[in-house]
């Protein structure tokens, strides 16, 4: 259920005076921005040897599978988002030197554990190296899911959720979640809460979600923690409670969640659990943007465009704007065409 994050896109920024002067959580997010690129240069150090050799062994493949498959599996731990880590996971690859087609086409022929056939099914789904091929993906899922692989049976819900490479299923999402949920794996216990939340596959009960958002915050998921938040806005199976919403969005973002740093600017922008800062709104948007969310993306270059509390700068709009298209912002894409017409 990573992708199923739902951003407010109500933010209007207003003639207030805006600046970009850095805030204590302004220096804290600047910094994850400028390790962001020294992430997995860090955490799959042990690789490191390999980019030297221009022969694998069979050994180092088998280390990289596992090691891929443990830093995929503590980043969708976390709460990340899934294309996030899915990119993380590319640079991986590039940041070493290491040929990925080459890797890919040593899976095809070898596997022969449950982490090598799931990288193969994470491949196929996102279409590393090759075209996607959900369907392929969601059979070798089940393959591994079958040997007892937790991130291949939580991908194998994902598949029924959203009917990727299958029917779409709601029963059976769940019935995959709770896989995962038993062997107390964060993204099944949020997924299992959406679902009761958004009555998908189960009975909607608001009680039930808020549960497992709080279980799977308490063992250190940000998406959680970000849900939780709004459960607390909006008063979902808990009593609203605005301040509460404000520090749960603080802490998400805190830890480099973007729904989280949008939401976060969102509650400075309005005044929700806290005092109206339209600085410090401006400074969370900005950081979204940047770190690749396209609603932050998209407010920004409005902000530009009507010099809405900052000096007014088409350029600076149309850079947003073409950002956010690439993501296939409609939207974005309709802004962009208009600006560069004009000009």
């Amino acid at each position: 259920m990573q992708d199923t994050e739902e951003y407010t896109n109500e933010q209007e920024f207003n003639d207030t005076s805006l600046s970009t002067n850095n805030s204590e959580l302004q220096g804290d997010i600047s910094q994850l921005i400028q390790n962001f690129d020294k992430i997995i240069i860090k955490e799959i150090d042990p690789i490191a040897r390999l980019n030297k050799q221009e022969n694998f062994a069979i050994e180092d493949f088998n280390i990289i599978v596992d090691e891929i498959h443990d830093f995929i599996f503590k980043k969708i731990n976390k709460g990340l988002v899934i294309n996030s880590v899915k990119q993380q996971v590319i640079e991986y690859f590039n940041n070493y030197d290491l040929n990925s087609q080459e890797f890919y086409n040593w899976l095809l022929d070898n596997k022969n554990s449950s982490n090598s056939i799931f990288i193969l099914g994470y491949f196929d789904y996102y279409g590393i190296e090759i075209n996607k091929n959900e369907e392929s993906a969601f059979h070798l899922f089940i393959n591994a899911s079958e040997k007892n692989h937790i991130l291949a049976q939580y991908f194998v819900g994902e598949c029924y959720f959203y009917g990727k490479g299958t029917m779409e299923n709601g029963k059976l999402a769940i019935e995959y979640y709770e896989k995962a949920v038993d062997k107390n794996f964060t993204p099944g216990q949020v997924s299992l809460g959406f679902c009761y939340e958004k009555e998908i596959g189960v009975e909607k009960d608001l009680k039930k979600a808020f549960y497992w958002y709080e279980v799977a915050a308490n063992n250190g998921s940000l998406m959680a923690i970000y849900n939780l938040a709004d459960c607390y806005r909006n008063g979902i199976g808990i009593e609203k409670d605005c301040n509460k919403a404000f520090e749960l969005y603080k802490q998400s973002a805190e830890g480099g969640y973007l729904g989280g740093i949008i939401m976060l600017g969102y509650c400075y922008d309005n005044g929700i659990g806290t005092i109206i800062d339209k600085q410090k709104a401006f400074e969370l948007y900005q950081n979204a943007a940047i770190l690749g969310d396209d609603v932050a993306q998209y407010n920004l270059a409005l902000t530009y465009e009507k010099g809405d509390g900052i000096t007014k700068d088409i350029n600076k709009a149309i850079y947003w704007y073409e950002k956010c298209a690439k993501q296939g912002d409609q939207d974005a894409q309709n802004s962009l065409k208009k600006l560069q017409e004009n000009q």
